[in-house]
């Protein structure tokens, strides 16, 4: 064989190769998981624990894999961070959030979906055990076919499925099957609109203003305040709760401060640089880099203090079980140091070995981000998760986030294809001769801000005595240009491929809940 066949051998088996070292990697975790949790002492069961285990490590994995690129997804799209530099702050983060705030009480069965009472120790364990590996298993399809779907809904579905095989449908509590449903609309809807509504205040305030410059110095420092202050009242209220109580109104009085403190330092450093910076888009977008990367570390610190106890907390309840001897089974069980460091570490090895696909699906697969689109999107999941925590309704974060990616998308199209239409109706109003006049008009009204626009068409309309179309468009054409420009801004495919995934993440993870139920009781009867 020639060496540049072997060259090209070589080439072609390197992406095995890298799969290969992932899912080494990985099962290295898995195996240190089974020999620690075989040298436990527990009251019975001792190898039903180590099996728990082992799928709970299972789990966390899946969780880094799928669910961590809500929070780094915009940043590393909008380039305020690499791929490499966001995978090494949100592992770090996510581990000290689960570490540091994961809490010392979990309710093992989450969202009170079904009634543990009903069910005997044994089934317990078995339920728990196939939640555990059905809600992985849909995690890790998900991840393979890049979308990114919720982990919540992913257990809530699984101990769904588990508890009716294990006990009928008289177990599940379907008025909180009922609110998960509706967070599938609600979530993403109030995602797309907070993010939408955020761009929307920054394009009139900054990038349609004449000098952008003075806009971002007059705004920007409003903007990064608020954003400050909403995640300080975020971290307190969602990262920090289980180690610090703190009430609503004291942490919206803390966030206010912090960003009260922000907007002040900021705002004369601003001034300071103004005649240093660009007027142009790209130079306000280098504005945000930083809040992004501090956005992208506490997105990454809360969603590991309160979502490492969908890998943990039915982890804890079989450990509880098995170390009571099956009579003392509660609704609540302290989860022990070990547990968490299996979440927190599982999070953070799954994030690092399978996580850029699913955020380069949120980051750059839907639509194009920059810098302050992604700020947009950080803000919405924010302000989200805040006031529908505090209304009662029920969302998923994963959904959220999404939801503003597509929400600043659709938002870009609609002002496009407006401003198209602005286009089409100037040009309309003159002669083709006139063709030096349309060109002289089109520059002005491209600089001109969003008050003067209006005032200029508003004049056009006036003058105008003739409507002739001088690039002689049929609608038709005209149509299928508009439509081939909005599928280049928002991608449909990704669209419906992760709204299937979202549709179908309840019934799928309780089928294979269930599935796995069946075959465990028949092992083991």
């Amino acid at each position: 064989m020639e060496f540049r066949d072997i060259k090209k051998l070589e080439k072609a088996t390197r992406k095995g190769q890298n799969e290969l070292f992932r899912l080494g990697v990985g099962l290295i975790f898995i195996v240190g998981i089974m020999l620690y949790a075989s040298t436990l002492e527990v009251g019975r069961g001792g190898v039903l624990l180590v099996i728990a285990a082992m799928i709970g490590g299972y789990m966390a994995m899946n969780i880094g894999a799928n669910d961590v690129a809500n929070n780094v997804g915009p940043a590393v799209g909008s380039h305020a961070l690499t791929l490499g530099g966001a995978l090494l702050i949100a592992a770090i983060c996510e581990a000290a959030g689960a570490i540091i705030a994961g809490g010392e009480v979990v309710t093992t069965i989450r969202s009170g979906i079904i009634d543990p009472q009903g069910i005997d120790p044994d089934s317990f364990v078995w339920l728990m055990m196939s939640a555990l590996l059905a809600g992985a298993v849909w995690l890790n399809f998900a991840t393979a076919v890049g979308a990114p779907v919720s982990t919540t809904h992913s257990i809530v579905g699984a101990i769904l499925g588990a508890g009716v095989a294990a006990s009928g449908f008289d177990i599940v509590d379907w008025g909180t099957m009922g609110n998960i449903a509706a967070s599938w609309v609600i979530s993403p809807l109030l995602g797309g609109v907070f993010a939408a509504g955020f761009l929307y205040l920054i394009k009139r305030s900054i990038t349609y203003q004449q000098d952008m410059v003075a806009a971002a110095v007059r705004m920007v420092p409003i903007l990064v305040g608020v954003m400050v202050a909403t995640f300080t009242a975020y971290l307190l209220l969602k990262g920090l709760n289980k180690v610090w109580k703190i009430g609503f109104g004291t942490a919206l009085l803390a966030g206010g401060g912090a960003g009260i403190l922000t907007f002040a330092i900021l705002r004369p450093a601003l001034q300071a640089r103004m005649s240093r910076i660009a007027n142009s888009k790209n130079s306000v977008n280098d504005l945000f880099t930083l809040p992004l990367i501090f956005s992208a570390a506490l997105l990454s610190f809360a969603h590991g203090a309160n979502d490492v106890a969908n890998a943990v907390g039915p982890l804890a309840a079989i450990a509880d079980v098995l170390g009571k001897d099956g009579t003392a089974m509660r609704n609540a069980a302290a989860i022990p140091a070990w547990v968490m460091i299996v979440g927190a570490v599982g999070i953070s090895l799954g994030l690092w070995l399978f996580g850029p696909k699913v955020i380069r699906t949120v980051g750059s697969e839907i639509t194009e981000l920059d810098k302050m689109r992604a700020y947009c999107i950080a803000m919405a999941a924010t302000i989200t998760v805040i006031v529908a925590s505090q209304l009662g309704l029920p969302v998923s974060s994963t959904h959220i986030a999404v939801g503003g990616v597509f929400g600043v998308g659709f938002l870009r199209e609609y002002l496009k294809a407006n401003y198209a239409r602005m286009e089409e109706e100037i040009r309309q109003h003159h002669t083709e001769d006139d063709r030096e006049a349309i060109n002289e008009f089109m520059a002005r009204f491209k600089k001109a801000s969003v008050e003067e626009k209006g005032r200029m068409l508003v004049e056009l309309k006036q003058q105008a005595k003739q409507r002739i179309d001088p690039a002689h468009f049929s609608k038709f054409e005209r149509k299928g240009l508009r439509r081939v420009y909005r599928q280049e801004l928002v991608k449909r495919s990704q669209l419906f491929k992760i709204a299937a995934a979202w549709v179908i993440t309840v019934p799928a993870s309780a089928l294979f809940a269930a599935m796995i139920y069946y075959m465990i009781r028949g092992m083991f009867i």
